[in-house]
């Protein structure tokens, strides 16, 4: 699965939302059948994993953690607890509980953003905004994709 582009929408008075067509053409394409949403750890927004996407992040990181550090059990109890399992009703529509609008500051208007194996889900005056400078956007990339091979 590949998620590209954006999408605005509303959300009703409930905190019910349209997933994007083309995000649920994908999300049927591929078998899958619910979603996990959990806060961003970085950003503002809100992040569904496709239930795929998500059971392969939580084994990397139960990869890295150790059962027996109760600092690692933390991290994990932190990272696992706050998450809400999504299923889509019969017209593609979900709950946004509203402790996670409140989260994402999500008034009404939100920009859904596909980043390539999952969806984030924004307040749209938020998303509106670059979210990085053009010229440190491209400084950042040149240096991430600089190789240090000669012969290119």
């Amino acid at each position: 699965m590949r998620f590209l582009g954006n999408s605005e929408a509303k959300t009703d008075a409930k905190g019910r939302v349209f997933l994007p067509a083309v995000f649920r053409k994908q999300l049927q394409s591929a078998a899958e059948e619910c979603l996990i949403m959990r806060k961003d750890i970085f950003q503002e927004c809100l992040v569904l994993y496709p239930e795929k996407v998500w059971n392969e992040q939580m084994n990397e990181l139960r990869s890295k953690l150790n059962r027996w550090n109760k600092n690692h059990q933390t991290i994990f109890r932190q990272f696992v607890s706050d998450v809400e399992i999504i299923t889509l009703d019969s017209n593609g529509r979900f709950l946004i509980p509203k402790r996670y609008l409140k989260m994402a500051g999500i008034a009404q208007d939100v920009r859904f953003i596909g980043m390539a194996d999952t969806i984030e889900i924004w307040a749209k005056e938020v998303a509106d905004k670059p979210f990085i400078a053009p010229e440190d956007f491209e400084k950042g990339l040149e240096e991430i994709m600089n190789t240090t091979d000669p012969l290119l």
